[in-house]
């Protein structure tokens, strides 16, 4: 039994008539501790912005926020902050998950340098009026940095390849690209892209997603931090939460494979010790091509 359920029980005893000395004796409890008043531990500041934060990021664990709280200029150690999340409730609701046989592994390499490896995948969602949305995610397997969020209802191969032309003008194009074997990716149209931009099509084998790992981790955080937790009214609202989820996931997020430093900031550290003088990339999104140009 907690002491505060204790407290409540000595108390009630006494109102029935018993002396204090009998009721703290069969409670199992001392005076000192029926009289105890809590004292403030000066943490009242530090856990309602724990509290905000957990708020506003309901997906993250304590570790992601206490990189939040250190980089915000908290001066506190990681017991602390786990101290405080579990004092306030604020862990995180574990969601089950089928479990399904692991399948064979496949080595997978992490590049050396950005702008070296990126990887393409779709993820699905619906809007509040129940129509269904599709969007183009692109990560770059060395940064983690989330290249490009495209959603729109439709994104034929056209689309996709007109994305990439619009990033290539902002920071360049990888030497390869890895995908699945869906139609936008494997169809003439994204080939012909490839063979005249240079790069390599990497194709990953039918029902072997763990053989694109880095972007299906991308699309797990992307589920869980993003889509699940927002009801898009439009599409345009979706683009807008899709654009302000991604300034915050590359700028501002820790990631732990990074060691809890944002995709951002750790590509600036390798074009940095690369010795690399191309222009910072811009942190806002680009606008999706006009659908409406490749219905077929």
């Amino acid at each position: 039994m907690a002491v505060a359920a204790r407290r409540e029980v000595v108390q009630e005893l006494k109102a029935l008539g018993l002396r204090e000395r009998t009721a703290l004796k069969l409670v199992g409890i001392s005076a000192s501790v029926l009289r105890y008043q809590p004292r403030d531990d000066g943490n009242s500041k530090l856990r309602e912005r724990l509290k905000e934060l957990a708020g506003q990021h309901r997906r993250h664990g304590y570790r992601m926020l206490h990189d939040r709280l250190t980089r915000q200029g908290w001066a506190i150690n990681v017991k602390r902050t786990y101290r405080l999340y579990r004092q306030e409730g604020l862990m995180v609701r574990q969601r089950r998950r089928k479990k399904l046989p692991v399948p064979e592994r496949q080595p997978l390499l992490r590049p050396s340098q950005p702008n070296e490896v990126w990887s393409m995948d779709f993820v699905f969602d619906e809007l509040a009026t129940g129509r269904r949305v599709k969007t183009l995610t692109v990560v770059d397997d060395c940064t983690k940095e989330s290249v490009q969020l495209v959603a729109d209802t439709s994104i034929p191969a056209l689309y996709v390849t007109r994305v990439l032309d619009q990033v290539k003008a902002e920071r360049g194009l990888p030497k390869v690209i890895r995908t699945d074997n869906g139609p936008e990716f494997a169809g003439r149209t994204m080939h012909d892209w490839a063979a005249r931009n240079g790069v390599e099509l990497r194709f990953i084998q039918p029902g072997k997603p763990v053989q694109n790992a880095y972007i299906e981790s991308f699309n797990s955080r992307f589920r869980d931090e993003c889509l699940s937790q927002h009801w898009f009214a439009s599409l345009s609202h979706m683009r807008s939460v899709l654009d302000n989820w991604r300034e915050d996931y590359n700028h501002h997020r820790g990631h732990s494979s990074l060691g809890y430093v944002p995709p951002a900031e750790f590509a600036a550290r390798c074009r940095l010790l690369a010795g690399d003088t191309a222009r910072p990339q811009p942190s806002t999104t680009i606008q999706p091509p006009d659908s409406r140009a490749e219905c077929y």
